[in-house]
């Protein structure tokens, strides 16, 4: 499939994994989730490598470890927002990551002076945020501020670590490999967590969720990593923008959230986003001959 279409089937299993956590939350701390997310997906990827013959061991050891753990933080901090704010709140704030992404891309090329980016593009993106602000219009409430900001945070790291995924694929590093050790990480150090909040017991309907949480996640991180490997950098961040569309209609069939002209008018935007960057995916949007992130 083209990374454009594994974009949005991540954004999609992406918005279904976030309720099971909503869920989850209800029983369980946010450590003990990633704990288990981990888990799931680090045995899902050993089982299907030795299956199909291929191999773990990698020459980009450190490479591998920053990956992690920017994306691990990010994903805490994401789980945790997800628990304590409205779903569709805590998917947006963190799905801010493909601005920071952007601005990131478009200040080191502004420093360098040595690269071109498409306008066009950079509009998609910013088109898509507007649809973002629309579907979110009423502000945190003020007792929300801390989990606001919780949920801010995990974007702009989570932007650091879609940079490194791109690194990776570009050092030859394959998919089901970046996603093991991206695992891996979430099951260490959600382990190290549950040192200080403890083990809660299981329940069929916990452990239901918690599984389901581990298989969506694993999917969607492998399509994902596959499309950031593969794709132009903004392209996959203004498809990603779609995962808000999906979690919208989540909150309006599971959460009751209420239908208005200006959410309407936002998921419009967020479509007409994903369709330009679609679109323009064949054009150059960055180039930097000296930058082993370029697509």
């Amino acid at each position: 499939m083209s990374a454009p279409v594994l974009m949005i089937l991540a954004s999609f299993l992406f918005a279904t994994m976030s309720v099971c956590v909503k869920l989850a939350s209800e029983l369980y701390a946010t450590g003990e989730i990633v704990f288990y997310r981990g888990m799931v997906g680090a045995l899902t990827l050993a089982v299907l490598t030795w299956r199909q013959g291929g191999t773990l061991r990698t020459s980009v050891p450190s490479m591998h470890f920053w990956r992690s753990l920017s994306g691990v933080l990010a994903l805490g901090l994401w789980f945790y927002a997800i628990g304590n704010l409205p779903l569709a709140t805590a998917m947006t704030l963190n799905y801010m990551s493909s601005v920071w992404m952007a601005l990131f891309l478009i200040g080191g090329a502004v420093m360098l002076g040595t690269s071109r980016v498409d306008g066009r593009l950079i509009a998609t993106v910013l088109l898509g945020f507007a649809g973002v602000a629309l579907i979110l219009r009423p502000t945190i409430d003020q007792n929300q501020l801390w989990h606001g900001l919780i949920g801010l945070l995990s974007g702009m790291i989570a932007a650091t670590a879609y940079l490194q995924v791109t690194a990776l694929g570009r050092a030859g590093e394959p998919v089901y490999r970046i996603v093991f050790y991206f695992s891996l990480g979430g099951a260490i150090l959600g382990a190290l967590s549950m040192l200080w909040t403890g083990l809660q017991p299981h329940t069929w309907r916990g452990a239901a969720l918690l599984l389901a949480v581990g298989v969506l996640a694993t999917a969607a991180q492998m399509m994902m990593t596959r499309a950031y490997s593969t794709g132009k950098m903004l392209v996959n961040a203004s498809l990603q923008y779609l995962g808000i569309a999906f979690s919208f209609v989540y909150g309006v069939l599971l959460f009751n959230d209420k239908i208005t002209w200006m959410a309407l008018l936002g998921m419009l935007f967020i479509v007409c986003s994903g369709l330009a960057a679609t679109l323009l995916r064949s054009k150059t949007a960055f180039v930097d001959s000296s930058s082993p992130t370029e697509s």
